[in-house]
């Protein structure tokens, strides 16, 4: 029996050719338009392109639809966040379609309309790109387009500013029936370029790929040049005396006081890492009269309130408010927010769906202070404060040509709970270990607090680089990754103010501090008769008072927190080993080490453990061995400073030398939970030491 087997031909090779072109037309059409936040959020819309490659089983052309997957972002799409189907196939569903009360099961219908492999997870979204008969088509939520979309009069005012050059579609949930509708009003409207969706956002086609962009581009400009001629000047009323901004400096300062407690009451349910917003854009929202209504209101885009919740809570003091009312009144509001949440869901739930998944809001609004938003990690806090900034816009938009009138909230239960986005939740993977903790080291520019901070930060934890020197510290923050990963902040940990400075960095960066080690050190090896007082002094202010002000500071905004915590402290086999000419470090690693015993026994009814580790000398990447401290133990020793490592080893019972990453390790076993009933210990990391064995 013989088969023919299907082979390349010129043809097939143009039209492979043509398909690579369309995908990297899309992909630079997705990028141009995904860079400019006007055109719409992160991780926001859609974009697809339709053409046509051979199906290597049948050597024949297929038509195919490549669409931005699920969960992609436009701004940095890349041909693996494409979803590929079969037009065909995907046309052919219309005619299975079981209709709106069961157009669930038609997402799971897309698996089976991909074509190879399929790329990436198909989006709810794939209907109304794979319906509309455009080659070309972008989904997009543009602020602009969202507020003529959540106006009172929304149709009318489309109507006003394009003409029939764009049309309105009512609001409608994401899904298979929304592809139908549009596919319908672009068929009955030849001379449209694309649809305002209630509620929601814009699409616009078009049969080319840059047709298709300056259709989308038109449709957003001409909105923001229409909002701007007939808005009237003030969408949010008459500024709310005391509730202006204040100034910078007490601004910040207030919201690095309120950071922790107000992340403590956002990780009532999950906890949560956070992030400050304090953009004029905030400032000017919450200092006019109509913030309360407008904020009870809510977001209405689906990819708003999805990462928002429903609404946020709000501060409903003056700027200027006492501190101490301010966080009784954050406390109080905290209850009634969950209290309300819970009489949301309880309204709207249905036997059918998803346990409720928290009571906690994800943005927090301080008038005159500015703006708290919350996710499982960094990002997610970003890129929440990000989509409130643009419900805010929305509304700003929206009031200054009519009235503002999100979806019903019945409607964003729907979408909140969906099983689709459970589903999308579940397929998430797994956290590491140290997610949602935020993480300062100090001393973490090189050697040792460095190695932390990298193991840190590889399992999970956001991390606060902290060092004397300023630009080694944001240099070693960077190499960590983006600022949603890590932040490099200046301290001199013998300053009180300069501690209390660095955590209030912490604050405002990541919302609070779960996780301290006290690192910072440098040795100075004498005799006895030769160690001055500054030698003394010196290592003393760095090591034992540093590590108590560290401490001190954290244990405030730990039990502000209200979520326990780890302090760590990289003491030294030296602490309980007596070696010859270092009277001034080894006395003070004592002093640090009975700091654990002292602080584990003080501040474990706060949940807050503290514990110590023990290195022996590490050589390879020590700040401190390559500032000096080599050389004089070498000295001291009589070998050769390369050699004082393997030295080192050979004195040990394992025969090991000790590496900044072994110090790291220990951090990491203490902190990450496994540990969780540990407090007041020494782990030893010297590859076996008799004399310095614990007793």
């Amino acid at each position: 029996m013989s088969a023919t087997r299907p082979h390349r031909t010129a043809e097939t090779d143009q039209e492979t050719t043509m398909a690579d072109s369309v995908i990297d037309d899309l992909i630079k059409r997705s990028n141009t338009l995904g860079a400019d936040p006007r055109n719409t959020n992160f991780a926001g819309g859609n974009t697809s392109a339709a053409g046509t490659r051979t199906d290597p089983v049948t050597g024949q052309p297929v038509e195919l639809l490549w669409v931005k997957g699920s969960g992609g972002d436009l701004g940095t799409l890349t041909e693996d966040g494409l979803a590929v189907l079969r037009l065909d196939r995907l046309h052919a569903l219309v005619d299975v379609y079981p209709g709106e009360e069961r157009e669930d099961e038609m997402v799971a219908a897309f698996d089976h309309c991909l074509f190879g492999k399929g790329g990436a997870a198909p989006s709810i979204d794939t209907a109304m790109h794979g319906l509309v008969r455009a080659a070309h088509v972008d989904h997009l939520h543009p602020d602009s387009g969202i507020a003529l979309a959540t106006a009172a009069d929304g149709e009318k005012l489309t109507r006003e500013c394009f003409g029939d050059r764009v049309v309105w579609v009512p609001w409608r949930r994401p899904g298979f029936q929304l592809g139908l509708d549009i596919a319908a009003i672009a068929e009955e409207n030849p001379q449209a370029i694309g649809a305002v969706l209630g509620g929601h956002g814009i699409t616009a086609w078009a049969d080319t790929s840059e047709q298709c962009q300056a259709n989308s581009l038109e449709i957003i400009r001409t909105a923001e040049a229409f909002l701007a001629e007939r808005g009237r000047p003030e969408p949010f009323g008459p500024a709310l005396e005391g509730y202006g901004a204040l100034p910078e400096e007490q601004r910040r300062e207030r919201a690095a006081a309120l950071a922790p407690v107000i992340r403590g009451l956002a990780s009532t349910d999950h906890p949560q890492v956070g992030r400050f917003t304090d953009s004029d854009v905030v400032l000017d929202f919450l200092a006019a009269a109509e913030h309360p209504r407008l904020a009870a209101l809510g977001t209405s885009c689906p990819d708003h309130f999805l990462r928002t919740k429903v609404r946020p809570m709000v501060l409903d003091l003056p700027a200027d408010a006492p501190l101490e009312d301010a966080v009784a009144r954050l406390r109080e509001l905290h209850e009634e927010y969950r209290a309300e949440y819970r009489a949301y869901y309880e309204r709207h739930a249905t036997p059918d769906s998803p346990a409720m998944r928290g009571a906690d809001p994800a943005i927090v609004l301080v008038p005159g202070v500015g703006m708290f938003s919350f996710g499982k990690d960094a990002k997610t806090a970003r890129v929440a404060g990000e989509f409130y900034v643009n419900a805010i816009n929305v509304m700003r938009g929206a009031e200054a040509v009519s009235t503002y009138r999100p979806i019903e909230e019945s409607e964003k239960f729907r979408i909140e709970y969906w099983a689709l986005e459970e589903a999308k939740l579940a397929r998430m993977p797994e956290p590491k270990p140290l997610a949602t903790r935020v993480a300062l080291v100090t001393g973490a520019a090189s050697g040792i607090g460095k190695a932390i901070a990298t193991r840190l930060a590889a399992e999970g934890a956001c991390v606060v680089v902290a060092d004397l020197d300023a630009g080694k510290a944001a240099d070693a923050a960077a190499e960590l990754g983006s600022n949603d990963v890590a932040v490099g902040v200046s301290c001199d940990v013998s300053d009180a103010v300069a501690v209390a400075a660095a955590f209030a960095e912490a604050a405002l960066a990541f919302g609070g501090v779960d996780l301290v080690v006290n690192n910072a050190g440098l040795s100075i090896s004498k005799p006895l008769l030769e160690t001055t007082e500054r030698d003394w002094d010196l290592q003393h202010d760095v090591m034992a008072k540093g590590s108590f002000l560290v401490s001190r500071e954290a244990a405030r905004l730990m039990s502000a927190q209200g979520l326990g915590g780890d302090i760590v402290y990289i003491a030294s086999k030296n602490a309980v080993f007596a070696g010859p000419n270092n009277i001034a470090y080894s006395s003070v690693k004592a002093d640090q080490a009975h700091q654990v015993r002292l602080l584990a026994a003080e501040l474990g009814s706060e949940g807050i453990r503290v514990n110590g580790v023990n290195p022996d000398g590490v050589v390879r990447g020590s700040g401190i061995f390559a500032g000096g401290w080599g050389a004089q133990r070498a000295k001291v020793y009589g070998v050769p400073e390369e050699e004082l490592g393997a030295f080192y080893a050979k004195r040990t019972i394992l025969g090991r030398e000790v590496l900044p990453e072994h110090v790291a390790n220990a951090v990491f076993a203490l902190t990450a939970g496994e540990l969780s009933h540990t407090t007041g210990l020494h782990i030893p990391v010297d590859a076996g030491v008799a004399a310095a064995f614990l007793r």
